[in-house]
């Protein structure tokens, strides 16, 4: 970890916070770093069941690329390691949630994008900002799977912000809450998540985009797969006796 990252697990929900407010927390290379280890150390954390992923401040979740750095290394293609993108670079079973809690701009966006969920400060904007600068993004080809594909396209090409009501109206923010409540109602919502069956949890996040990538039925048939092992597990059967005995159920995993 870096000091312009930080980690702490708060009731099964780790806290990935980039710490960088008077950049409005671009990517530098020691942003970058920070988020690498930092996943790395929740995909190894048995006390954390959800990651957050988040900005210090109310200006900016992240403003993306680090212009200055960037233009000081006259960076020209990105190489495939340069910020973590969840199912690409770097590998995540268990969920993952955006709380923006300011701009989410270019590489900002890039984050957010590539969370299973996203939580929105009502002050929050979004933008795919690199037509405003010459720049790429090829990491937003997933954007018309998830958005209505003429809404992505606006994205995309005309760099313009959207609000935080408007991501939620188009499907890309899942709840806002007002700045001052952003993080409890993160918080919340993180661990309905924690709360459930782990395995049940990972199964489902490796079921959402399987028709994403395969025809229907063979994603049914990799669903099965998916699945088999969680009915099989011994979480099955205590979440059944946890309901006949009417208390909660201790989950193990297993």
């Amino acid at each position: 970890m870096t000091e312009e990252v930080t980690y702490e697990v708060v009731r099964g929900v780790a806290w990935l916070t980039i710490n960088r407010p008077e950049a409005r927390n671009s990517l530098n290379k020691d942003v970058r770093d920070g988020l690498f280890d930092g996943i790395h150390r929740f995909n190894d954390d048995k006390a954390a069941q959800v990651l957050v992923l988040t900005g210090t401040g109310e200006k900016a979740f992240c403003a993306g690329g680090d212009l200055k750095e960037m233009a000081d290394n006259q960076l020209t293609v990105p190489p495939a390691d340069f910020v973590p993108q969840f199912g690409r670079n770097i590998t995540v079973d268990k969920p993952t949630m955006a709380s923006v809690n300011g701009a989410a701009f270019g590489g900002g966006f890039l984050l957010a994008q590539t969370c299973d969920l996203a939580v929105a400060s009502s002050t929050a904007t979004f933008a795919v900002s690199e037509v405003k600068i010459g720049r790429g993004s090829p990491w937003a080809a997933p954007l018309s799977w998830m958005i209505p594909p003429r809404i992505a396209t606006e994205i995309v090409l005309t760099g313009i912000p959207l609000s935080a009501q408007r991501a939620y109206e188009v499907g890309l923010v899942n709840k806002i809450a007002e700045p001052a409540e952003l993080r409890s109602v993160t918080q919340a919502f993180a661990e309905q998540i924690a709360s459930n069956a782990p395995l049940s949890v990972s199964a489902g996040k490796k079921t959402m985009r399987l028709t994403a990538e395969h025809p229907l039925s063979e994603a049914f048939e990799r669903a099965e797969k998916i699945w088999d092992p969680v009915y099989h597990s011994a979480d099955a059967q205590e979440g059944m006796r946890a309901f006949r005995e009417k208390r909660k159920p201790v989950w193990t995993a297993l």
